[in-house]
C-alpha cells in the first residue's frame, strides 16, 4: 500500500509560502488578518512565511495601516503586497504554422507580445530558432535579462505526460518533439515546462476567459485541428501517458470522419467549390486568383453567397457532433470554442446548438473564448505562474524591481 510522505517543516514552509503567494499575486495590498482569513494558517505562519518573502524579494511590506473606527487602539495592522516585477515568466504557443511569444510580470499582465511564422520552417533546428527569435524579441523589447525571467510555458499540439515528456505514436505529434525546452533551456538558462496545447489554453480559459470559476470545463481548439483539454473539479485531466483529450477517435464519429478543425474544413470545402466550373459562388471573385481561406468562406457566407452558407451548415452540424462527444464522455458544464477560428465561429453558434440538442438530451452550455490567437500562449503563462508559485523558495530573484 503506498504511504503519504511526512510532512516535513521544509516541505510545510514551501506548502504555505505557495498559498500565500497564491493569495498576494491575485490581491491587492492585505493585512496579517486578511491573509489569516483568506489561507486558514495561523497568525504566527503568515507573519513568518511574509517576512521571509519580504526578506526574498517576493513581497513588500508596506506602512502600517490604521485600524477602522471603534476598534481598540493597539499595534498597527502590517500591510502586505505581492511585488508583481519580483520576476518574469514567458508564455509560448508553438504551432503549426506560427508560434506566439508573451512576456508577463508576475500577476499575468502582458508586458511584450511577439509572434513569427514556421512558413519557410523545414527542420525541428529551423522551427527552434524562429520561435528563440521571438523570445528574444520580447525580452529585448521589455527591457528584460534572461536572470529576471523566471520560468517559462510551451504549449505543443502533442499529448504531453506529466513528466514533459511527448507523445510520439503519430506522425503529425512527432513533428514537435523537435527538443525545444532543453535547447531554450541551453540558451537562456531559465526552465521551460512543457504541455500541450489544447491543456493549457484550458488553463487561460479558467483563469481570464469565458470559464472563470466553471471547474467542470472542456475547451475545443477547432482551427486546423480539433484538440480538446479536459478540467473536472478544477484539475487539468493528462491521462497514463498525456492522452486524454486527444481527438483521433473522431475519426470513427459518423458525420465527422477525421481531426479536421472548422477553418481547414471551410478551406477544402471551398477550394473544391471554387474547382467546380458548374458550381456559381462568389468565392472566385473573393480570392481573385488567390487560394481559398477559410476567412474568405465566412466572408462569402456573410454576404447571402448560397455554397458558402451550405459550407458553414455543413461545419456546423460536424462542430455539433464532436461537441456532442465531449458532452456526453466528460459531461462538462461549459465547452469553450477557441483559437484563432473562434471569432469566426459565432456565426455558426446558433446552428451548432440547434443541432447538438439533437445529438444529446443534456447539451452542455457552449461559448465562444474571447482570447482569440493568444489563448494557448495565455495558458502557458498561467503554467508558468504556477510553477514560480510553488517553487518561489528556491527561485533566486536578481535585479529585483519593486511594484509601481
Amino acid at each position: 500500500m503506498a504511504t503519504t510522505p511526512a510532512a516535513t517543516p521544509p516541505m510545510l514552509r514551501r506548502v504555505n509560502a505557495s498559498k500565500l503567494l497564491g493569495v498576494l499575486s491575485t490581491a491587492g495590498v492585505m493585512t496579517g488578518t486578511g491573509l489569516i482569513e483568506a489561507t486558514g494558517l495561523t497568525r504566527a505562519t503568515v507573519h513568518a512565511v511574509c517576512n521571509d518573502l519580504i526578506a526574498m524579494g517576493w513581497v513588500v511590506e508596506l506602512d502600517p495601516g490604521h485600524d477602522a473606527p471603534g476598534t481598540p487602539v493597539g499595534r498597527p495592522s502590517r500591510r502586505f503586497e505581492f511585488n508583481s516585477r519580483a520576476g518574469y515568466v514567458l508564455g509560448i504557443d508553438v504551432g503549426a504554422s506560427k508560434t506566439t511569444v508573451l512576456l508577463s510580470d508576475l500577476r499575468g499582465e502582458t508586458v511584450a507580445k511577439a509572434g513569427r511564422s514556421f512558413e519557410s520552417v523545414k527542420t525541428p533546428g529551423e522551427q527552434t530558432a524562429v520561435v528563440n527569435e521571438a523570445v528574444l524579441e520580447v525580452i529585448d523589447t521589455a527591457g528584460v535579462t534572461d536572470a529576471e525571467v523566471l520560468a517559462a510555458g510551451v504549449g505543443v499540439a502533442a499529448p504531453v505526460d506529466r513528466q514533459g515528456n511527448i507523445l510520439v505514436d503519430d506522425e503529425f505529434w512527432r513533428r514537435f518533439d523537435a527538443g525545444l525546452t532543453n535547447r531554450l533551456t541551453e540558451l537562456h538558462g531559465w526552465p521551460v515546462l512543457l504541455e500541450n496545447d489544447a491543456n493549457l489554453a484550458t488553463l487561460g480559459e479558467h483563469w481570464r476567459g469565458e470559464a472563470r470559476d466553471v471547474d467542470d470545463l472542456v475547451v475545443l481548439l477547432a482551427g486546423e485541428r480539433f484538440g480538446s483539454g479536459l478540467m473536472d473539479s478544477g484539475r487539468l485531466l493528462h491521462g497514463s501517458r498525456g492522452g486524454a483529450g486527444e481527438m483521433v477517435y473522431l475519426k470513427l464519429v459518423e458525420g465527422v470522419g477525421d481531426t479536421a478543425g472548422i477553418a481547414r474544413t471551410a478551406r477544402e470545402q471551398g477550394t473544391k467549390a471554387v474547382a467546380d466550373a458548374a458550381v456559381e459562388t462568389s468565392l472566385r471573385e473573393l480570392a481573385d486568383g488567390s487560394p481559398i481561406t477559410a476567412e474568405l468562406v465566412f466572408a462569402a457566407a456573410a454576404d447571402g453567397d448560397k455554397v458558402a452558407l451550405g459550407i458553414l451548415r455543413h461545419i456546423a452540424c460536424r462542430t455539433a457532433r464532436v461537441l456532442a462527444t465531449l458532452g456526453i464522455l466528460f459531461n462538462p458544464e461549459l465547452i469553450v470554442i477557441g483559437g484563432a477560428v473562434a471569432t469566426a465561429a459565432k456565426a455558426l453558434l446558433p446552428d451548432i446548438e440547434t443541432q447538438l440538442a439533437t445529438f444529446t438530451a443534456t447539451p452542455p452550455r457552449i461559448a465562444v473564448s474571447s482570447l482569440g490567437d493568444t489563448i494557448v500562449s495565455i495558458g502557458a503563462v498561467r503554467h508558468a505562474l504556477n510553477y514560480v508559485e510553488q517553487h518561489a523558495l528556491d527561485l533566486q530573484l536578481t535585479g529585483v524591481r519593486r511594484t509601481s
